[in-house]
C-alpha cells in the first residue's frame, strides 16, 4: 500500500520522509563513468572521410568558373587537416534548393553516407544544402542518428549538426532560407504577371522561327518546310507516330538538332499556337514553389492571348482543326468533327450526337440548333387542346405518367456519367437493329434516337446479337456525357432515366425522349448523409431492383406529387411527338447540315494532298 494510502500518517510527516529521501547519498560511495567527450569538428586525433556538397543555381556555361572556384577552394580547405581525406565533390547544376527530386548528386551523397564511405559533409551554407526546412532538418536528422552519427558542417553560418547547441540555429536559418525561395518565387510570378499584362511574351527557341535582335519571332523557312509538313500530314490522316518515323527517316532535324522524331516531340509542334501566329501565356502554372509541379491552366491563373504577334506558318483554320482532331484522337476518333443540324422535317432543329467527339461544347450544340429558324418550339401550335363535336370531353381528365407503371414493359433510356444504355423494349420497337444515330435538341430538352448503318461516321452501337435477340450494350460517352449534362441542368453522381415512345411512318421510326421529365437514381448514403447534415428523419429507404441500380433510391420530381399525370389535352400538345406529324412533316432519315459557327475551316483535302506531295518533293531532293 502507498504511504499516501496508509492511514494516521499526516500530510507533514509524508513531506519529512520525501526530503529525507532526496537528500542523496555520500559522493564517496559512488564512481562517476565519464561520457565520451563531444564531438569536435577540428579534432585531428581521428580519421574523416570527408565529403564536400556544392550547388549551383544555374546550368549556365558562366556558371562553371563559380564551380571550379567552389571545387579549388574546397580542396585546399579539406587538406589543411592531416586526418581528413577528401571523398568526394558531390555538385548539382541548374538544380533548385526546394527540393530533392532531380538532386542526383545529393541523393547520391546520402546513399553514399548509407554505405558507410563518409563521416562528415561540408557544404557552404544552409540555402545551398537545401531551401526546404523539412528536406534540411529531416536529412540533418537522419544521418544524426546513424552509428556513428555523421555531421554536416555548415560553413557560413559555422554550425556543426553534431553540436546539441546547433538544432534551434539550424531550424531558424532553414525557415529563413525556404522564405527566401518563397519571396523570389512570388516576385518572379508578379513579374510574369506584370509582363504578360503588357503584351510582353517570353519567347522560347520554337522549330520554325528564329529571333531577331528584339527577341522577335521570324520564319526560318528552312524549318518551316517541317513544321507545315506536321500539319499538312495529321490533317490528311496521318497518325502522330507515323509522321515521327516519316520525319526520322528524312532526317529532319528538331530545334535542338536532333533527326531522331517521336509521337510526342510531333504532338508538341501540332499542340503550339505559336505555330498560327498566335501566343497564349500561362498555360501552365505551379502551384507550390517547393515541389515545382506544373499544372494546367484551367482558370486558375490569368491568361494572355495575342493573335497576329508574329508572322504565321500555319494557318489559323488549320491549326483549329488540328486542335479537334487532337481532342477527339483519345477516344478513339480519327479525321475532323463537324456538328450536324437537320434543317426541315419531323426532327428539325435536332443535332447529331458522336459520343466520341469531345471537341464541341454546350454552347456549340446550342448555337448549332438554334441556327434553324422555327426550330419546332412552335410546331404544335394547331394542335387541338379542346374537344371536337362527337367527341368525348376529356377536361379534367389526366394521363397517367407511364413512369409509375412497370419499368421492363416501357421504352426508357438511363443515362450516367458512364455511359448511356437503352432498355430491351427500346431495342425492339426499332425491329432489333444493331446500330443508331442519337440526336438532341438542346432548347427543346429531346432526344431522338434513329436507325442507322455502321458505315455511317455517327453510327452508335447500341445493341448486340445474343442468341437469336439483341440485347442493349452500355453505350460509353466519356467524351460527350460531360457536355450532355450540363446542357441539361444534371449532376455527374446521379443517373437519370427517362421514358420515350416510338413514332413511326411507313418504315421510318424514331424513338423520343423527354429529357426534362427524368426519374432521378440517388445514392442511398447520399440521402443519409443528407439528412444527417439536416436533423431529417431517416425513413426505411426501398433501393431500385435491377442491374446496375444497388443502392439506388429512385427519386420524381417534386411537382409529380400533385398529380397522377398531366391534363389529357396539355399532354397531347405537350408531348415531345405531338409535332412530329405537324403539316405533313416527318422525314426523319434526313441528312443534317454542317455547322460551323464562326470556327474557322480549314482548306479542302484535295489542297492539303497537294501540299503534302510538293514539301515531300521538295525535302526529298535537298536529302
Amino acid at each position: 500500500m502507498k504511504e499516501a494510502e496508509l492511514p494516521g500518517i499526516n500530510a507533514d510527516i509524508q513531506k519529512s520522509r520525501i526530503r529525507s529521501r532526496y537528500q542523496g547519498v555520500d559522493p564517496k560511495l559512488l564512481e562517476v563513468i565519464p561520457a565520451k567527450p563531444a564531438a569536435d569538428l577540428y579534432d585531428d586525433s581521428a580519421h574523416r572521410r570527408v565529403a564536400v556538397y556544392a550547388r549551383v543555381s544555374t546550368d549556365d556555361p558562366r556558371q562553371t568558373s563559380s564551380y571550379e572556384l567552389q571545387k579549388n577552394y574546397y580542396e585546399d580547405y579539406v587538406g589543411r587537416y592531416r586526418n581528413w581525406e577528401l571523398v568526394r565533390i558531390y555538385a548539382d547544376e541548374g538544380i533548385s534548393g526546394t527540393s530533392l527530386r532531380h538532386r542526383d548528386s545529393f541523393n547520391q551523397m546520402i546513399d553514399d553516407c548509407a554505405a558507410g564511405k563518409i563521416d562528415m559533409i561540408i557544404t557552404k551554407s544552409v540555402s545551398r544544402f537545401a531551401r526546404n526546412i523539412m528536406d534540411c532538418i529531416g536529412t540533418v536528422n537522419k544521418l544524426k542518428e546513424r552509428q556513428p552519427p555523421i555531421g554536416v558542417f555548415f560553413e557560413n553560418e559555422q554550425i556543426y549538426t553534431l553540436n546539441q547547441q546547433s538544432e534551434m540555429s539550424l531550424s531558424f536559418i532553414a525557415a529563413m532560407a525556404q522564405e527566401e525561395s518563397h519571396v523570389k518565387s512570388s516576385s518572379m510570378n508578379a513579374s510574369y504577371e506584370m509582363r504578360f499584362s503588357h503584351g510582353i511574351f517570353l519567347t522560347p527557341p520554337l522549330l520554325g522561327y528564329d529571333q531577331d535582335g528584339d527577341g522577335n519571332l521570324v520564319i526560318n523557312e528552312e524549318e518551316a518546310k517541317t513544321v507545315r509538313l506536321i500539319y499538312f500530314m495529321y490533317l490528311y490522316g496521318y497518325s502522330t507516330q507515323q509522321i515521327a518515323d516519316l520525319l526520322t527517316e528524312l532526317a529532319r532535324p528538331t530545334k535542338k538538332g536532333n533527326t531522331a522524331w517521336s509521337s510526342n516531340s510531333v504532338l508538341g509542334v501540332l499542340q503550339n499556337e505559336r505555330h498560327c501566329g498566335e501566343i497564349l501565356a500561362h498555360k501552365t502554372f505551379t502551384p507550390n514553389y517547393l515541389d515545382h509541379k506544373a499544372r494546367k491552366n484551367c482558370g486558375d491563373r490569368n491568361q494572355y492571348r495575342q493573335s497576329g504577334h508574329h508572322e504565321a506558318i500555319v494557318t489559323p483554320e488549320d491549326f483549329v482543326a488540328v486542335q479537334r482532331k487532337i481532342s477527339n484522337a483519345k477516344y478513339g476518333t480519327s479525321g475532323i468533327p463537324e456538328l450536324h443540324v437537320i434543317p426541315e422535317g419531323a426532327l428539325k432543329g435536332f443535332v447529331i450526337v458522336n459520343p466520341r467527339w469531345a471537341s464541341f461544347t454546350a454552347e456549340d450544340y446550342r448555337a448549332a440548333s438554334d441556327r434553324i429558324e422555327g426550330t419546332a418550339e412552335n410546331s404544335a401550335e394547331d394542335v387541338l387542346i379542346s374537344p371536337q363535336n362527337g367527341e368525348p370531353d376529356l377536361r379534367g381528365y389526366e394521363i397517367a405518367r407511364t413512369e409509375f407503371f412497370n419499368a421492363a414493359l416501357r421504352i426508357s433510356v438511363t443515362i450516367s456519367g458512364n455511359g448511356m444504355r437503352f432498355g430491351i423494349d427500346a431495342v425492339q420497337k426499332l425491329n432489333n437493329i444493331p446500330y443508331v444515330e442519337l440526336l438532341i435538341h438542346p432548347k427543346l430538352h429531346q432526344l431522338a434516337v434513329r436507325p442507322s448503318k455502321k458505315e455511317v461516321r455517327t453510327a452508335i452501337k447500341w445493341a448486340t446479337a445474343a442468341n437469336v435477340k439483341y440485347q442493349p450494350r452500355i453505350i460509353t460517352g466519356a467524351a460527350f456525357l460531360p457536355t450532355l449534362f450540363e446542357l441539361f441542368g444534371w449532376k455527374r453522381e446521379y443517373r437519370y432515366r427517362i421514358t420515350g415512345v416510338r413514332r413511326q411512318k411507313g418504315s421510318e421510326m424514331v424513338l423520343l425522349f423527354d429529357l426534362q421529365e427524368t426519374e432521378v437514381l440517388i445514392p442511398v448514403e447520399k440521402i443519409r448523409k443528407f439528412c444527417e447534415e439536416n436533423n431529417l428523419p431517416q425513413e426505411e429507404f426501398t433501393p431500385v431492383n435491377g442491374s446496375g441500380y444497388q443502392g439506388k433510391i429512385l427519386a420524381y420530381p417534386l411537382p409529380w406529387a400533385q398529380s397522377f399525370g398531366s391534363e389529357f389535352y396539355q399532354h397531347t400538345q405537350a408531348s415531345p411527338s405531338s409535332g412530329i406529324d405537324h403539316g405533313g412533316l416527318w422525314n426523319v432519315t434526313m441528312q443534317g447540315d454542317p455547322y460551323y459557327g464562326n470556327e474557322p475551316q480549314p482548306r479542302p483535302k484535295e489542297h492539303i494532298e497537294q501540299n503534302i506531295r510538293k514539301l515531300l518533293e521538295g525535302l526529298q531532293k535537298e536529302e
